[in-house]
C-alpha cells in the first residue's frame, strides 16, 4: 500500500511541476507540443502493452472489449460535459496563449477535467503493484510526461480566471492528493478482484486514456509541433515498447 501511495504521488506531482513552470517561467508552445507528442506515443504504448494486453491475457477478450468501449464512452461523455463548461483546453497550450478564458468558470472546469484524467491513471498505477514485481515503470513515465503539459495549460486557464498563485497551488496539491489516494485505492481494490473484474477495470482505464489522447493531446501536439510531431510520437511509442521489454 505504501508503494502504491508513493508512486501515485510521483505521477500526480507532474501536474504540480507543470503548474510551477507556468507560474514562474515562459515555456514556448512548440516545446509543449513536442512534450505532448512524445507523451502521446508513450501513453498509447502504455495503454496497449500494460492495460489491454494484460486484460486480454488475464480476463479474456470479452471483458476487455466491454471495458475498453465503456471507458472510451464514459470519458467522452464526461469530457464533453466538462468542455461545455470551459475545460476543453486542460491539456492544450492554446488556452495559455489565447489571452482569454473559454468560458466563465473555465478554470474550475479544467481542474475538474484534470481530476477526471488523474483518477483512472492513478488507479492502474496502484493495481500494477499487485503482481509483486514492482510498479509499472511504463505507466508511471507515460502518465508523468502527459501530466506536465496539463499542469502548464491548466494553470494558465486558472490565471485567466483570476485565481492567485496560492489558490492555484492549493488546487494542484488537491490533485496530487487525489492521485495518491486513487493509486492506493487501486492497489487495495484490485488486490481482491477476480481476473474478469481486473480485465474490465484495466481495459476501462485503457479506453479512457486512448480517448483522452485522441481528443486533446494529439491535435494540440501537431498544431504546436508541426511535421515533427509524428516522428516524436513514434519515438514515444518505441520508448514505451523498450520500457515494457526491460
Amino acid at each position: 500500500m505504501g508503494n502504491a501511495l508513493l508512486w501515485g504521488a510521483v505521477s500526480g506531482s507532474a501536474v504540480l511541476i507543470g503548474a510551477l513552470l507556468a507560474l514562474f517561467l515562459r515555456i514556448p508552445n512548440k516545446l509543449i507540443g513536442f512534450i505532448m507528442a512524445f507523451g502521446t506515443g508513450v501513453l498509447i504504448g502504455a495503454a496497449a502493452y500494460e492495460l489491454l494486453e494484460d486484460s486480454a491475457s488475464d480476463g479474456g477478450l470479452a471483458p476487455t472489449i466491454i471495458g475498453f468501449t465503456a471507458g472510451a464512452l464514459v470519458f467522452t461523455v464526461f469530457d464533453w460535459l466538462i468542455s461545455r463548461k470551459g475545460g476543453a483546453g486542460r491539456k492544450r497550450s492554446a488556452r495559455a496563449s489565447s489571452g482569454k478564458s473559454d468560458a466563465k468558470g473555465g478554470g474550475l472546469a479544467i481542474f475538474a477535467g484534470t481530476v477526471l484524467d488523474a483518477i483512472p491513471e492513478s488507479i492502474m498505477i496502484g493495481a500494477s503493484l499487485i503482481a509483486g514485481q514492482g510498479v509499472s515503470v511504463l505507466l508511471v513515465i507515460a502518465i508523468f510526461i502527459s501530466n506536465i503539459p496539463e499542469g502548464l495549460s491548466s494553470t494558465a486557464g486558472l490565471k485567466q480566471d483570476g485565481y492567485g498563485k496560492s489558490k492555484i497551488m492549493l488546487l494542484w496539491l488537491g490533485v496530487l492528493a487525489i492521485s495518491t489516494l486513487a493509486s492506493g485505492a487501486g492497489y487495495e481494490f484490485m488486490d481482491h478482484a477476480s481476473g474478469y473484474t481486473e480485465a474490465l477495470i484495466a481495459s476501462f482505464a485503457g479506453g479512457g486514456i486512448i480517448a483522452m489522447v485522441s481528443s486533446s493531446m494529439m491535435p494540440e501536439a501537431y498544431e504546436e509541433g508541426g511535421p515533427l510531431t509524428g516522428f516524436i510520437a513514434a519515438m514515444g511509442l518505441l520508448c514505451s515498447l523498450i520500457l515494457d521489454q526491460l
